[in-house]
């Protein structure tokens, strides 16, 4: 699979399933630069002309977004939108729609696993 930054919603299709399947189905969006991408939800490609104004965004500033939109198909709810980037240039997007109003986003954050404890006491960390 080769996807650029002209690649159609057809093209991007089997990536964006398979991130929307590693994230535990929660909606997922992909689109190139030039071209309108991929709306997934449930397991379901619904939207294969899809673009919405996060995408947009990271497509033009070319760095990771965590925002809630106030405008389109998912205002109100958090999102996350990374670019995809060859050579220094953003060539894709993909943006997971976080419906646990935040509770994902704070889940990954709190379980991220911390650094090694240091010390070498054997009665254990919490003495």
């Amino acid at each position: 699979m080769q996807i650029t930054s002209s690649s159609g919603s057809k093209e991007i299709a089997p990536m964006a399933l398979a991130i929307h399947e590693l994230v535990n189905r929660l909606p997922t969006t992909m689109r190139t630069k030039n071209s309108n991408g991929v709306r997934i939800e449930e397991g379901k490609i619904i939207d294969y002309d899809y673009s919405g104004p996060l995408l947009e965004k990271a497509l033009f500033e070319g760095k990771e977004i965590h925002e809630i939109p106030t405008t389109g198909k998912y205002a109100g709810i958090p999102v996350v939108v990374v670019p995809i980037i060859e050579e220094g240039q953003v060539i894709a997007v993909i943006g997971l729609i976080d419906i646990t109003k935040g509770i994902f986003s704070d889940l990954m954050e709190i379980t991220k696993r911390p650094e090694p404890i240091k010390n070498n006491n054997l009665k254990g960390e919490f003495y």
